[in-house]
């Protein structure tokens, strides 16, 4: 199994917005590229939230490839989506992971 991580700082002005659009509109956009089986939201605790918090988002794919196509066809246009609707009232950094172990 391929865990796609994608963790996001946003400001507290969109938090709210932000989690109900990324739970509502793009998991299920993702999901529905039909390279991931599901995902699961997080929130960082024992951070800095002083100007918003930061969640991560897991995207978990049966293999490497399903995770290669949705970077080679879905990946920028997904994240443009997000620019457009939110600009610079968030940051993200993305990283792959594999589970070694249940």
């Amino acid at each position: 199994m391929i865990v796609y991580n994608v963790t996001t700082k946003v400001t507290a002005a969109i938090a709210s917005d932000w989690l109900q659009w990324i739970n509502e509109e793009h998991i299920p956009d993702i999901i529905n590229t039909g390279c991931f089986t599901h995902a699961t939201i997080l929130q960082l605790l024992e951070t800095d939230d002083s100007e918003g918090p930061t969640y991560t988002v897991q995207y978990f794919a049966e293999s490497k490839s399903n995770y290669n196509i949705y970077m080679e066809k879905f990946a920028a246009a997904m994240q443009q989506k997000a620019f457009d609707k939110w600009g610079d009232k968030f940051i993200a950094f993305r990283s792959l992971m594999q589970v070694v172990a249940p």
